[in-house]
């Protein structure tokens, strides 16, 4: 397909889209999308021209151009037909209870997974719905894509689900730090949705929390520098991450061994799967792993890949590449909730109590902050809310303008799939 860029062309875009099949390129009006995608060959150029030719005396002439923003369009259907790429993974489990919980106006749910899954069912509002592989049709017709099936999966098939018309909402890496793609926390930035040409990259699930505490007090008294530490639980590393835990937790207990080498080779299908199938290098039951993710983890100056991905995605997301930030990341065993640990040093003062009066204002936030009650966020209360919390404000007296506070927010539904709808609904408004 051959893309071209024809601008300022006074044209009737109801009448182009009724005779030009909706694929690649965009009518917009004044900069905004309007209209879906449009391919042009040269025939369809000799049309689209002819069509511009009659309408120019028309008395209500509408400026209209053709722009090169792929996918870039306005949802103003009434109900979506939705995709869920990674439908059977806990995220894609999540994002469904919460389109449920939410009344996301939903009238087709494509349901897409690997060939593995293709076939199984999973409920959604008490109806089951089939499990389908990915095919290239697997979009068709389709006005929002969520992906949530490993960063690879996302590459290759998410351009595809834009060239078929569709918006997609990307959980996975793929494209957060191509500049090109929006990075977006609604509470944050929502408004530079605007500005998408067909992907939208949801941030990861320790970078959101973090730049929701993080961009209303810099906006209050400017941020110079972060160092942050974050214990993650294990439902970030999957499902089967999930059994892990639970099939040590279960040995351990029951004075079994853990470790691969030592798990005889004529055992039942539970310990079989934790023979062969080990997620975690090192023991993560009573443990804490200062590697994420699992494998191939370890970047320049030793760094892993995640504490990057909080590095670089909170500068972007906040707009500020000039803020110094720091992290390390590491790996509890706790079901749901990353929590943490964030020190800030500021331009100006900020106290503790200014602090709390700003976070308890700010969209998405709830202070939880009096410790002399015991009174602060821990990852079992966190499990299954909305709100990202906050709490154990206090100065740090080691710099001259300082604050250390501790966070902890629900990584499977803030974290990734909420804020994944939350975006779907903002394209609606």
């Amino acid at each position: 397909m051959k893309f071209v860029n024809v601008r300022n062309l006074r044209i009737n875009a109801s009448r182009v889209i009724r005779k030009i099949k909706q694929e690649d390129i965009i009518v917009t009006r004044r900069g905004k999308p309007v209209a879906a995608l449009i391919p042009l060959n040269e025939n369809m150029m000799d049309e689209f021209l002819k069509l511009r030719k009659s309408t120019r005396s028309q008395k209500n002439k509408t400026n209209y151009q053709i722009d090169r923003q792929i996918g870039a369009k306005v949802l103003k259907k009434k109900n979506i037909n939705v995709a869920i790429v990674g439908a059977t993974g806990v995220v894609g489990l999540e994002l469904l209870k919460i389109l449920a919980e939410r009344r996301f106006p939903i009238k087709e749910l494509r349901l897409v997974a690997s060939e593995r899954s293709a076939g199984k069912t999973v409920r959604f509002k008490g109806v089951r719905c089939p499990i389908k592989g990915l095919r290239g049709n697997s979009f068709q017709d389709i006005d929002i894509a969520f992906f949530c099936a490993g960063s690879s999966v996302s590459k290759t098939w998410g351009p595809v689900a834009v060239k078929h018309g569709a918006i997609v909402i990307d959980k996975t890496a793929a494209f957060r730090m191509d500049k090109n793609v929006p990075l977006v926390v609604p509470e944050v930035n929502g408004e530079i949705l605007k500005n998408h040409r067909g992907i939208i990259s949801s941030p990861n699930c320790s970078s959101i929390p973090l730049a929701m505490v993080l961009k209303p007090l810099h906006n209050y008294a400017r941020i110079k520098r972060v160092i942050v530490s974050t214990y993650q639980s294990v439902s970030g590393a999957g499902l089967k991450a999930i059994a892990e835990m639970e099939q040590e937790t279960k040995r351990i207990l029951n004075r079994l061994p853990t470790k691969r080498s030592e798990v005889p080779t004529n055992v039942g299908i539970t310990d079989y799967r934790l023979r062969k199938t080990k997620i975690f290098p090192h023991q993560i039951s009573f443990n804490a792993i200062p590697q994420i993710p699992q494998s191939n983890a370890f970047c320049e100056d030793n760094y892993t890949d995640e504490e990057i991905k909080v590095i670089k995605e909170t500068g972007k997301i906040m707009g500020n590449n000039s803020i110094k930030i720091s992290a390390t990341c590491v790996r509890i065993p706790v079901y749901h909730g990353h929590s943490e640990s964030v020190n800030i040093e500021f331009a100006r003062p900020v106290s503790p109590a200014k602090a709390r009066q700003i976070l308890s204002k700010a969209p998405g936030l709830q202070v939880l902050d009096n410790p002399g009650k015991q009174l602060y966020p821990t990852a079992v209360e966190a499990a299954g809310k909305d709100e990202v919390f906050v709490g154990r404000i206090r100065i740090d007296r080691s710099v001259k303008y300082g604050l250390n506070l501790w966070l902890v927010g629900d990584n499977i539904r803030k974290g990734a799939a909420l804020n994944a709808v939350q975006i779907a609904e903002l394209l609606l408004k």
